[in-house]
């Protein structure tokens, strides 16, 4: 069963923190327990780590290609791994896949933080051996000693709000449709085998899910990234934004982002990039070029609104606030940041790295979905995006105990068209990815008139065509357009010349209703007989974006 992540980013180290990746050429047992049990104490609350034997490590980076397990030795190692399991104390037990990377037979383990720490393990498999707790420091596993050991008992059986079971939900409140679009963006071998394995199994391989069979629930982070409604279990879990005309508190205009996290974000940033973020070109007398730069810089505010979503306590009924006014956005999330960060740190260090963090598992989702870098990057993107583009720099405040407050002033020289500082209309749309549509599909309607988003929709045809076709398929608008009434896969097919079988189902209509396009008629018994189809709100936007001249 493949794990719930993209093996080849996992191995390079690109959505993972190289401290929670560990490469062994070869098959040690003693030295695995030691990461095992120091993985599942999770000293930071950084979510535990991964062990890939047959890949040689170099200073902390995997040489390639690898060196591989011979096929006859996986079945040994895995029997051993439960083995080495019993041996730590209390039991944990990693989740287990072979790869073929390169040619190469390797063997991943993903060792999630442990529910019950602090976890021990024999210093040696040999006589003699003494239970003692390990835990990462770097990208070794060590014996936890000191300052150490006193923080790992004062963990001691706390588990970070986000990747605790919700009792209030049951596996119902988690959406299918969600977990496969999920499993698919990220390239995930899990993306396939989640059409046909049991729902209970899908879930907890994802560990969004934990407990006995009879009464196995959802954790936190589950329902905020796969429940439909998150706000129903955690107050206020969404994003309001609240434009200001002026600066006089009366005039403004207020929008909703609700939803699964990463779709909040996503149609936040949509709507802040194609209608508050503008670009302005002063040209000088004398000079071929011209001077060109933002009112506010993109990366900063997606960086800062992200942070925001990684970062907030769920467990605090406040949303997440986007204020913008005429010469600056401002972005508050509560509570205050995780000690040792305080107010001067925030106001006085450019590169942060928290020791631990709030949120272990919202931040492995936003990291596979590309929507938040590494540990330590984010104060330094926006800091650089903001000197790029000519602007002051941002301010960070808090009071070191109930909120964090980001402001990203504008740049100074910018000129405002219109007198409040915020673009008037709808500005021209722009599509750049399969992600610029989706996110447009999804988002509410801004209130403008009809004739403004007609405008808007002019001459954009070929460029959503060209993406829809290089990234999904060429069947989007005969899908959408057949689709208009409830209507049988046999028919739907017939009218853009497919034949009905499970192959062009899985290529061409599972991916419409993983995005929310199509819908079906009983979604909870996908083999229903009688099984219908037919094209949502927000495929019929994208069908308007097609058929746009």
């Amino acid at each position: 069963m493949a794990l719930p992540v993209n093996i080849e980013e996992l191995i390079h180290g690109r959505t993972v923190e190289w401290e929670r990746l560990e490469f062994k050429q070869g098959w040690n047992p003693e030295d695995m327990m030691h990461s095992m049990c120091a993985f599942a104490n999770d000293l930071h609350n950084w979510g535990g780590g991964y062990i890939i034997v047959g890949i040689e490590e170099n200073n902390g980076q995997p040489v390639l290609p690898p060196a591989g397990i011979q096929p006859n030795q996986l079945d040994n190692i895995q029997g051993e791994i439960i083995g080495l399991a019993n041996k730590i104390l209390p039991n944990y037990f990693p989740i287990t896949q072979p790869y073929i990377i390169q040619g190469k037979h390797i063997l991943v383990l993903w060792c999630p933080a442990g529910d019950n720490r602090p976890y021990t393990a024999l210093t040696t498999l040999g006589r003699g051996g003494q239970r003692q707790p390990f835990v990462r420091v770097g990208s070794r596993s060590i014996i936890a000693r000191g300052v150490n050991l006193t923080k790992l008992q004062e963990l001691a059986a706390r588990i970070p709000f986000d990747d605790r079971v919700n009792n209030q939900a049951t596996l119902d409140n988690l959406d299918l449709g969600l977990i496969r679009e999920y499993l698919q963006e990220i390239k995930s071998g899990l993306s396939e085998e989640s059409a046909t394995m049991p729902f209970t199994d899908l879930c907890r391989t994802m560990h969004i899910a934990k407990g006995p069979n009879e009464d196995i629930r959802p954790i936190n982070a589950g329902l905020l990234f796969f429940s439909k409604e998150p706000h129903q279990f955690f107050d206020r879990a969404w994003i309001e934004l609240v434009i200001h005309k002026n600066n006089s508190g009366r005039d403004f205009e207020e929008k909703y982002y609700k939803g699964p996290l990463h779709k909040q974000l996503r149609e936040a940033l949509y709507f802040i990039k194609n209608n508050i973020i503008s670009e302005q070109v002063i040209k000088h007398a004398g000079k071929a070029e011209s001077e060109r730069f933002f009112n506010y810089p993109f990366e900063a505010v997606e960086e800062a609104l992200s942070n925001a979503i990684y970062h907030k306590s769920y467990e605090v009924a406040s949303p997440i606030e986007i204020q913008v006014f005429p010469n600056r956005i401002t972005i508050l999330s509560h509570p205050g940041p995780v000690p040792p960060v305080n107010a001067n740190v925030l106001a006085t260090q450019r590169h942060i790295i928290a020791r631990e963090y709030r949120n272990r598992r919202i931040g492995d989702f936003l990291k596979e979905l590309h929507l938040t870098e590494a540990r330590g990057t984010g104060f330094p993107t926006i800091y650089n995006a903001m000197a790029e583009n000519g602007s002051p720099e941002p301010a960070f405040e808090t009071d070191d105990n109930s909120y964090v407050l980001v402001t990203i002033p504008i740049h100074n020289s910018f000129k405002s068209s219109g007198s409040d500082g915020v673009s008037d209309g709808v500005k021209a749309l722009t599509f750049n990815s399969l992600d610029d549509i989706i996110a447009f599909s999804k988002q509410e309607s801004d209130g403008a008139t009809d004739g403004a988003i007609d405008e808007a929709y002019d001459g954009i045809s070929d460029k959503v065509k060209e993406i829809l076709e290089d990234e999904l398929h060429t069947k989007v608008e005969g899908l959408l357009e057949g689709a208009k009434r409830w209507i049988k896969r046999r028919e739907l097919f017939a009218i853009i010349s497919l034949y009905n079988n499970s192959t062009n189902r899985e290529k061409y209509l599972d991916p419409l209703i993983d995005v929310g396009w199509i819908e079906m008629e009983f979604p909870d018994n996908p083999t229903n007989p009688n099984q219908r189809y037919k094209i949502t709100n927000s495929g019929m936007k994208v069908l308007k974006l097609i058929n746009a001249e």
